[in-house]
């Protein structure tokens, strides 16, 4: 089987993070890698918060906390809402790493020494009030593209282009609020993109056809606009130092090397630090180093991240003239907003990550959300959309399937599987619809398209519905008892797929469906589409239990009670 590297978007430390922030990485990264190693592949999945650069400095400036005593806090407080929505990384890890400065400085020693990094004067916003230079995410002003009047001096978070402090039209400090700023002359390091722009633009042609169009196209319109040589340093308090054997004066100035140089090869680093915790059985060059056509490399991330990872860390990866794998297929996602507005952690607009799990249990949310990735343009989060899918898909659709099913086959013949006789024409339709579904849920998995995925999961718990209608055991037992037998056993199997099948979307649920059953040896990953056609995975005889209710119904006074909380119009 093949090896898998994922990775999803670093999360900023500064803060939880809402649902747009959890649908648009890491969790389609997690439900795909989960998807892997049930069949069988040899899976890594890497994150990490992302701990350099203003956003750490500001957010433990308003807490009054040292700024590495901020993040280690906000980074534990960030995986126990990760743990909360069950996501299985293999290692998450922090950007502030002793392991992520190791091969940072490396990669910069290494592209100054192949020639694509250079010390330049530059002149460079400086506050007399702050007492200091802004690095860029320090000003705020007017966007000189789209007139957004909160964008800061790296990149513009409404239309996504990349800025300099100077670009901002009526610019301030984002310590103090002065407006009198000056331009002072300061020395900073300059990767040399526009070097490089020849390489990357015959990496991502190699690459972009088997992309999404979202990110391929993200990527050439870089690359049109042309590579520009950009500053890698900053003037902060925390971040990778530059080294001193190769810059020492600037060095001795305190630089720091730029948040989007050394956030992206903290997935490196990260999977260092999870190599670190085992060397002797865990090896991170193996997924990393010289392993071109051994790994197959996915990264998860919105669309404000592609930028950075389809022409920027590529372009690091490049210059530096070592064998570092590169990504092979970008998965990318448009915007979940909140009733049509942005979530944003910033203006704290919409559902956090802690709230939500607060309000309900994780599958809840996992399912409703991949169910409606923001994948080919965005979508909107409702609470009126919420309640519906909820209601509609998990409580009754598969909930009600389940306790339905266990809860009259106890009844009526009490808590081992009943027997029944053979199989008829209506399981042979069943098995064959089964197959089908299955086979296409497959496919969409497989290709990374998570609503067509979830919409073939969601026609293979109807398609037990419909069989349980058509059969009507609470009629058949009536005048044939076998015959009611055998639906509700097969009823049973169908509990036991679905909860092996389902178990990307909502891990939870299908750890109790498959508890239902006490099977002796209950070891299979998946099922095939050939091995369903027979649903005899759970024999006449099998004890079982029903477990509590899966998903309970959501009402019109929860919604309101949702609504009047975190605010939100009808559609």
């Amino acid at each position: 089987m093949a090896r898998h590297l994922i990775t999803s978007a670093l999360p900023y430390i500064n803060g939880i993070k809402h649902l747009g922030n959890m649908v648009g990485s890491m969790l389609p990264a997690d439900v795909y890698s989960r998807y892997l190693r049930q069949r069988g592949h040899d899976v890594l999945y890497i994150c990490a918060t992302d701990e350099h650069g203003t956003p750490a400095e500001l957010a433990a400036k308003e807490q009054g906390l040292p700024v590495d005593e901020f993040c280690a806090k906000a980074h534990d407080a960030q995986k126990a809402v990760y743990d909360g929505f069950a996501l299985a990384f293999d290692y998450f890890g922090r950007s502030s790493s002793a392991e992520n400065v190791e091969i940072t400085q490396h990669f910069a020693r290494r592209l100054k020494e192949n020639g694509f990094i250079e010390e330049r004067a530059i002149r460079q916003v400086y506050s007399p009030a702050d007492g200091r230079f802004l690095p860029d995410r320090y000003v705020e002003g007017t966007c000189p593209h789209c007139g957004y009047d909160k964008a800061r001096g790296d990149q513009c978070e409404n239309c996504t282009r990349v800025l300099d402090p100077t670009d901002l039209i009526d610019p301030r400090s984002a310590i103090s609020g002065s407006t009198e700023l000056e331009v002072r002359e300061t020395k900073h390091l300059f990767l040399l993109q526009s070097k490089l722009q020849h390489e990357v633009e015959e990496w991502v042609a190699r690459h972009e056809p088997h992309w999404p169009h979202l990110a391929s196209s993200i990527a050439r319109k870089w690359l049109t606009e042309g590579l520009h040589d950009r500053a890698i340093t900053r003037d902060l308090d925390w971040g990778v130092p530059v080294p001193a054997d190769t810059w020492p004066e600037l060095a001795a100035e305190g630089k720091v090397f730029y948040v989007w140089f050394d956030a992206p090869i903290e997935y490196i680093g990260a999977t260092k630090e999870w190599s670190d915790q085992d060397p002797e059985n865990r090896d991170w060059k193996s997924w990393w180093y010289d392993v071109d056509d051994k790994v197959r490399y996915t990264e998860f991330m919105a669309k404000d991240n592609v930028p950075f990872h389809t022409v920027m860390f590529p372009a690091t990866e490049l210059g530096v003239r070592e064998p570092w794998k590169k990504v092979d297929y970008v998965k990318a996602f448009n915007w979940l907003t909140y009733y049509g507005g942005k979530f944003s952690t910033s203006q704290k607009r919409g559902v956090f990550t802690d709230q939500a799990l607060d309000i309900l249990p994780a599958d809840y949310w996992r399912y409703f959300l991949i169910a409606n990735a923001p994948e080919s343009d965005d979508s909107s989060f409702t609470w009126e959309h919420f309640t519906a899918t909820v209601n509609k898909d998990l409580a009754d659709t598969l909930g009600n399937f389940v306790n339905r099913v266990l809860s009259f086959s106890r009844k009526r013949f009490g808590e081992e599987v009943p027997a029944g006789g053979e199989p008829g024409e209506p399981e042979a339709k069943l098995g064959e619809e089964i197959a089908r579904l299955l086979g296409e849920y497959q496919e969409h998995m497989e290709s990374l398209q998570f609503r067509k995925a979830a919409a073939a999961l969601r026609a293979l718990w109807s398609a037990g519905n419909s069989y349980l209608e058509e059969k009507a055991p609470w009629l058949e037992i009536k005048t044939d008892k076998e015959g009611a037998a055998l639906t509700l056993r097969t009823a049973m199997n169908l509990i036991h797929l679905y909860a092996v099948v389902s178990e990307p979307f909502i891990p939870s649920t299908s750890a109790a469906m498959r508890s239902a059953f006490s099977l002796a040896d209950d070891t299979a990953t998946w099922v095939t589409p050939e091995e369903a056609r027979s649903l005899t995975a759970v024999p006449a005889g099998t004890p079982f239990i029903v477990p509590p209710v899966l998903f309970a119904k959501l009402t019109d006074d929860d919604l309101a009670a949702y609504k009047e909380r975190f605010g939100g119009e009808s559609e």
